[in-house]
């Protein structure tokens, strides 16, 4: 859209607006490619698709982020590998380790399909650029946390935490790696700045202690776990089951 301003000199030489058009300009495949320019791209072009379709891994199955009620295969493996690729990071910088990851369902955006995984296949699953970010938070905000998951009723990826309830959703056990939850202890959370800042509703990241940017995507971190992998099997679990 180009937009024409039309302006009125008055005597002392200052221009007022006067109007304003505007002009809609069709941008159609139509267009003719330059061939100048094509020419100049093209290796850039090939030596991108090249670097996003070369193989890392490769994966067992297909997993789709609608496989499980409350924990799925994609979902599982998405968050364990924050943890295992994020921990070491958190940890050389501040001496202490991440307690559990909570990232949301909505986020998986393509399942996790047999065959191939490379690069292209980590911008699927996460095309946004969510960043890593670890929570230092109150057991209070872990159990508000925890309330969070039994009402949402949803497979949100989570890893280190362990979530059993019965039939009627209530909780029947809450374990943090393997053990009960304290009481007047600091969690260390890792999840994505998204969810940090409020998104899926999850407003019990704030007030916190403090917030750790390790200036890592979540993307990244699963390029880097594909790369250490030679065939990919996630599996549902029993890190938040329902029991009856």
């Amino acid at each position: 859209m180009l937009y024409f301003l039309t302006f009125l000199n008055c005597k002392h030489e200052k221009s007022n607006l006067y109007k304003i058009e505007g002009k809609q300009i069709q941008v159609t495949d139509s267009i003719a490619l330059d061939s100048e320019i094509e020419a100049f791209i093209k290796p850039f072009r090939d030596n991108i698709q090249k670097d996003l379709d070369s193989t890392l891994a490769y994966s067992a199955g297909t997993y789709s982020k609608n496989d499980g009620d409350f924990n799925t295969a994609v979902g599982n493996f998405m968050a364990d590998a924050v943890y295992s690729e994020a921990n070491p990071i958190f940890k050389s910088r501040t001496g202490k380790d991440i307690d559990l990851v909570l990232l949301n369902h909505g986020g998986i955006r393509a399942p996790l399909n047999k065959g191939s995984v490379s690069k292209r296949t980590a911008f699927q699953l996460m095309p946004f650029e969510n960043s890593i970010v670890v929570i230092a938070l109150k057991t209070s905000q872990i159990n508000s946390l925890i309330d969070y998951l039994l009402k949402a009723k949803r497979a949100h990826p989570i890893s280190k935490l362990k979530l059993t309830i019965d039939e009627n959703f209530n909780l029947v056990d809450a374990k943090i790696k393997d053990e009960h939850i304290k009481n007047n202890h600091t969690y260390y959370v890792a999840t994505s700045d998204y969810l940090y800042n409020g998104g899926d509703n999850m407003s019990f990241f704030k007030p916190n202690d403090s917030i750790y940017r390790i200036n890592y995507k979540i993307r990244n971190a699963l390029i880097d776990k594909f790369n250490k992998l030679d065939t990919i099997k996630p599996v549902i679990d029993d890190r938040f089951i329902q029991i009856k």
